[in-house]
């Protein structure tokens, strides 16, 4: 009986994400809750999506914290200026990150004090302090990873 208990809790999950299905609202109060100003992130989010999509590799390098190490691709890496950053483009976003990318939507946003993440965690975006209270932040791509197979 404990046997049949489980296997159909187990098919239950299954068949559960589409009623938990977060909207834009959840979306954001969540961001509001656990980072901060979900606006921010959200402009930033839609910036970033566009930028990839564009292949627009001079927007999306006002989105990287300069001088700050971000996790690429298995190892931390620090871009000096925008031309560092945007002679890597290619490199950063392969295709496969960029499919990610663009299939992010807001709803399906995975949030927690890390910070948003696309996809399985290919790409990850967070508040990066301006001054030494953090009274205000940009947001920032913190990470950009090919996940494994």
């Amino acid at each position: 009986m404990r046997r049949l208990t489980l296997v159909l809790v187990a098919l239950a999950g299954l068949s559960a994400p589409a009623a938990w299905a977060q909207t834009a609202a959840d979306t954001d109060a969540t961001i509001d809750t656990v980072l901060g100003d979900h606006q921010k992130y959200r402009e930033a989010f839609d910036a970033i999506q566009a930028a990839v999509a564009d292949g627009d590799a001079a927007t999306l390098a006002e989105y990287i914290p300069y001088g700050t190490p971000i996790f690429v691709h298995g190892g931390e890496r620090v871009f000096d200026s925008e031309a560092d950053f945007t002679a890597s483009y290619d490199e950063i976003f392969t295709p496969e990150i960029v499919d990610t990318v663009a299939a992010q939507t807001w709803e399906t946003l995975f949030v927690n004090a890390e910070g948003l993440m696309f996809g399985a965690g290919e790409v990850w975006l967070n508040g990066i302090c301006v001054d030494d209270t953090c009274s205000d932040f940009d947001v920032r791509i913190v990470a950009v990873q090919t996940m494994p197979d």
